[in-house]
């Protein structure tokens, strides 16, 4: 009979060592998350969202995107949403903006933060923004420092930082070419999106290290994570087992990227905030308000949404004979 002790982590060293009290969980459901769905919803819907969010405790929230209604149809109602938004005093309402134009349009409506993006990848910004990475730097450096100018906070997004659907594997040198360039144009923070969700804790880990050790702050660093592959929880956790203190996700599990080929929904928010509170760390909002949005959001979008929270909600209300909250 074998009687080997079981394997156990070294004494002075436990799982999670590195993780933080305290979370911001930053919701892009109303933009990234919206963006890409069959059914456009009215801006009213989209407005109900945010302040759904925001009422379940959600600080920071990207509400929509100042994009030519062409490329982005489901974001043609920018000004309306930004215009309707019901302000509450401590909470971020950001807008992604791609040019001048884009500022131009969030600046008159009143925006206080924008968000810039590119992806780590030459192929990806040519078919995203039409630009090669160095030409999208350059038209980058005059729009944050006209945001900075006239007083708005810029965020960044980096995406394809574990994979690209044009070029494949991503190398940490151009991951880091690219957010070293948006940092040294002004941007307070970076979001590392895995675009198309093919991620691994092991990458994670990699990315996360190597931009550490370049010098890029925790401070300027949040995470993005799509769940195509089902590994955005696990690699959250090793995120966060590095420190990483800011988590991008969508209510409900929206999403997608319109120029990346199979990519599903981001992270649902629900997901992350039952993951958290389970591991002790506080994120200030209510699982159950949240919830009830998802449930609305998927009959007003016709489908199914990929939350496993709320596909489990559901379950237990039906098999309790109760009315989903």
């Amino acid at each position: 009979m074998d009687t080997a002790a079981p394997a156990t982590a070294t004494p002075d060293r436990h799982l999670f060592d590195g993780v933080p009290d305290e979370v911001s969980i930053y919701e892009v459901g109303p933009r990234d998350g919206l963006q890409n769905e069959k059914v456009i919803l009215p801006t009213e819907r989209k407005l109900e969202l945010i302040e759904g969010a925001v009422q379940s405790g959600i600080k920071r929230v990207e509400i929509t995107s100042f994009v030519n209604p062409r490329w982005i149809p489901a974001m043609a109602d920018h000004l309306e949403v930004a215009a309707g938004v019901q302000k509450h005093e401590g909470v971020c309402y950001s807008a992604l903006v791609p040019n001048m134009r884009g500022l131009d349009g969030a600046s008159r409506a009143g925006m206080q933060e924008v968000a810039v993006f590119m992806a780590a990848t030459q192929s990806h910004n040519r078919k995203n923004i039409n630009k090669s990475t160095e030409d999208a730097l350059q038209t980058y450096k005059a729009v944050v420092g006209e945001a900075k100018a006239r007083g708005m906070r810029v965020r960044g997004y980096v995406s394809c930082v574990y994979g690209c659907p044009y070029e494949g594997v991503v190398s940490l040198d151009d991951v880091l070419r690219v957010a070293e360039g948006l940092l040294e144009l002004g941007v307070y923070e970076l979001s590392l999106g895995d675009t198309i969700g093919v991620g691994t804790p092991r990458q994670i880990e990699h990315v996360m290290v190597g931009l550490l050790r370049a010098g890029i702050g925790l401070e300027q660093l949040a995470v993005h994570f799509h769940d195509t592959r089902g590994t955005a929880l696990a690699n959250i956790v090793v995120a966060l087992q590095h420190g990483i203190r800011t988590i991008d996700c969508a209510v409900g599990g929206l999403g997608g990227c319109p120029y990346a080929p199979g990519a599903s929904g981001n992270v649902a928010t629900e997901d992350v905030v039952y993951m958290l509170q389970g591991m002790g760390v506080k994120t200030g909002v209510d699982l159950d308000k949240l919830v009830g949005i998802s449930g609305r959001l998927g009959a007003q979008l016709a489908r199914e949404l990929p939350s496993k929270y709320l596909k489990a909600h559901l379950g237990h209300c039906a098999r309790l004979g109760k009315p989903p909250s």
